[in-house]
């Protein structure tokens, strides 16, 4: 959640969809470096004047506002030393052990530093890496153009593919060693994506010459953002220092008006890769992308040439990516495919994204009574069940329509309530609330939209650091929908559906299904400096019964197999991401909806997903990536490699057929072939001629065996609704035995 100056306004507050702050103080600035060059080529850097001013006000507003209070002293000095030193060199590739002895008496000096604006220990260590970083660069520029043939792929090899936990290189001939075992694994990774040698050495030479030049052109105010970010993200991952040009885009990007492709993107070991996916977004409707996937190359229209983006800064990554509605942009893309990286190349026509395709939609899911094989005892005239499923991809509302007086104006709970009162007339027997993949959104809709199921009642608490935590209410808000109720959640529903989900459990009002949740339970205020704004945590979200929602997320009462994994996507992958804690609950009244149900509930389900064809894909597919994780080297021979990859293919032809067959589709003979017949089965895209109230407003009958996490919670809800009966319809669907 962001807050306009500092304040937690409710009706202003987005959490994913940020608001628009103004930047105060975003003078032009000139690059301030040594006129003499070093023997690397690379001029060293200096801090500006106005750097120290801003150095001073970041300090102050971190020990004033953060949540976590921390104190400037020597122990923070130490892990703000170690961080620093990891953002710049995570993998203990560039900086010698002689570089990290001569460090080392500054180790207790940085908290003194930071307190007086004083920052050329940060230099002088940045401007050691800039030098060693050039010479690697330098290196890997001559082994692709001039050595690559003498290159042998023969003998047993290995890469270490995590050093963080490693030792520094001894000496500069071990370094050039790790050097050269770098640059053989990515040759090696093309060759076995069947990229000719030709080709290899002109991507990778471009790559590391394009990299050269964006080291040259480095400026004092990049090496100050570093540095103040190794600092602020001491306290959590979410508190950001922006500078002038990264605020800029920044600001662009949170007011919704950017054409582009709907992507949060963040940049990690000189690799641009992808946070999420927006909503309705052109990347998200191409159904080729997904979190953690890496983009290496950049192209523009169906023929421009594809430009190299490894090494790139991400504010210049992005530029690459926006531009006008209507456009094409290629993606070359890495995505890990069991053991192995495999390259594609995606196009994406770019376009912006509107408020009525993010919108709150409806449908009618129909089930049968009983699972395949149960005997049914009860002849009724009606032989199935109607879910009415409600699909919301962010909590939104139209601030400009509301605070113009529009009585139209969009929002989600305005929309939800018109969906459920047309579900109503077609008399669904429950409700199923959709909220995987949400991000958040807007704290006053998910607080609004849970009183249409509860009522006027509390539903969160938000605490600043050494206050009382206030207490968020839909006051005045009517029950919409009083029937059962499920929610379906999954590691990427953040923020504002965390708060939606929590409150329902807490309440009892109905069963949440899915996966654990992302954990993003922290609220930000964007705070303009005189260079510059801070994005600082200023405050925690609580459920009413006192648990947070940060780093823990929603733990569903009946869990689901995911594909996400957890230590790449989610808040607890983050370093230094804030602890879950538990505050005062507030006085609120359960209603224990499921209660003893849930053995019951469970062990139907656990039942069903045995022989369920998906479900035995999706563990299968997750018991081998974290079979996968617990390799720590890759090899360098060829034939190994290649092997490993032949196997890989193997497998996951198998695992592909096996779903294939039990769901009565051909099996592939090649992982071409099902890529030929995965196309071939793609539905085609909707009518697009629909008017956006047409299509807001529709409800649909349709099969759902293209979503079985969908149908699974379709019949864990009829399990409930049978063994929790109310009413007429309650009453008879319970007689079904």
């Amino acid at each position: 959640m962001i807050g306009h100056n500092g304040r937690y306004s409710s009706l202003a507050a987005l959490l994913g969809l940020l608001t628009v702050l103004s930047v105060c103080g975003a003078d032009t600035y000139a690059q301030t470096s040594a006129t003499d060059q070093n023997s690397s080529g690379v001029p060293d850097l200096f801090p500006l004047t106005e750097h120290r001013r801003t150095n001073i006000q970041i300090v102050e507003q971190l020990k004033r506002n953060h949540y976590e209070k921390k104190k400037l002293d020597d122990q923070l000095s130490s892990d703000i030393y170690e961080n620093y030193l990891s953002s710049l060199d995570r993998n203990k590739t560039y900086f010698t052990q002689n570089d990290i002895a001569s460090f080392e008496k500054y180790r207790f000096e940085l908290d003194d530093s930071l307190n007086k604006g004083d920052l050329r220990i940060a230099f002088e260590i940045f401007n050691v890496y800039q030098k060693r970083l050039t010479s690697f660069l330098k290196f890997s520029v001559d082994l692709v153009k001039s050595r690559q043939e003498k290159l042998d792929f023969t003998k047993d090899e290995y890469l270490d593919i995590d050093r963080e936990n490693a030792s520094w290189p001894e000496t500069q001939e071990t370094q050039r060693a790790l050097w050269k075992r770098r640059v053989k694994a990515q040759i090696l990774s093309m060759r076995l994506n069947d990229k000719p040698a030709e080709e290899i050495t002109e991507t990778l030479e471009k790559r590391y010459s394009n990299q050269l030049k964006m080291v040259a052109r480095t400026k004092s105010e990049d090496a100050f953002q570093l540095y103040m970010n190794s600092f602020t993200s001491i306290f959590d991952p979410h508190t950001t220092y922006f500078s002038p040009r990264t605020s800029d885009n920044f600001n662009i990007n949170m007011s919704l008006s950017l054409e582009g492709i709907g992507a949060v993107l963040k940049s990690e070991d000189d690799m641009t890769s992808i946070v999420r996916l927006v909503p309705a977004g052109p990347a998200a409707k191409s159904g080729e992308l997904s979190p953690a996937d890496k983009i290496t190359a950049v192209g523009q229209g169906s023929t421009g040439p594809m430009i190299d983006i490894v090494g790139w800064r991400l504010d210049d990554v992005v530029s690459l990516i926006r531009g006008p509605k209507g456009s094409t942009v290629k993606l070359q893309v890495l995505s890990k495919e069991g053991d192995q990286e495999s390259t594609k190349s995606v196009s994406i026509v770019r376009n912006t994204i509107k408020l009525e395709e993010q919108a709150a939609q409806g449908r009618i899911l129909e089930l049968e009574l009983t699972d395949a094989g149960v005997p049914t005892t009860t002849e009724l005239v009606s032989r199935s069940i109607k879910l009415g499923v409600i699909e919301i991809p962010t909590f939104y509302i139209d601030f400009k329509a509301q605070q113009k007086g529009e009585k139209d104006y969009r929002s989600t709970t305005r929309d939800v309530k018109r969906i459920i009162a047309k579900m109503k007339q077609e008399g669904v027997d429950g409700l199923l609330v959709d909220l995987r993949s949400n991000g958040g959104g807007s704290l006053q809709e998910a607080d609004q939209m849970t009183g249409l199921f509860l009522g006027s009642v509390p539903t969160v608490q938000v605490k600043a650091a050494r206050r009382d935590a206030n207490i968020f209410a839909n006051n005045g808000q009517q029950v919409a929908w009083e029937g059962p109720l499920a929610v379906l959640v999954n590691r990427l529903s953040a923020s504002a559906s965390e708060i939606f989900a929590g409150a329902i459990q807490d309440y009892g009002r109905g069963i949440v299904l899915g996966s654990q949740t992302f954990g993003k339970g922290t609220v930000q205020t964007l705070i303009p400096l005189n260079r510059g704004q801070l994005k600082l945590t200023a405050a925690k979200f609580y459920r009413v019964s006192g648990k947070s929602t940060q780093h823990r997320g929603i733990i569903p009462d009946i869990e689901f197999p995911t594909l996400v994994d957890f230590e790449e996507i989610g808040e607890s992958s983050l370093d230094g991401a804030l602890v879950w804690d538990v505050i005062e609950p507030i006085d609120y009244k359960k209603e224990y909806v499921v209660g003893s149900r849930l053995e019951s509930l469970e062990l139907n389900h656990q039942k069903r997903v045995q022989s369920n064809p998906y479900f035995t894909y999706y563990k299968a597919i997750s018991e081998k990536a974290e079979e996968n994780k617990l390799k720590k080297t890759i090899s360098l021979k060829e034939s190994t490699r290649l092997a490993e990859k032949q196997n890989e293919d193997k497998w996951r032809l198998m695992v592909e057929n096996n779903l294939r067959v039990s769901t009565g589709k051909t099996a592939a003979t090649s992982l071409d072939h099902l890529e030929e017949l995965e196309e071939a089965e793609e539905p085609a895209d909707a009518d697009e001629d629909l008017g956006n109230e047409t299509q807001q407003s529709m409800l649909t009958f349709e099969k759902i065996e293209d979503d079985p996490m969908l149908e699974e919670a379709g019949r864990v809800l009829r399990d409930l609704i049978k063994l929790n009966p109310s009413g007429e319809r309650g009453r008879e669907l319970a007689s079904i035995k």
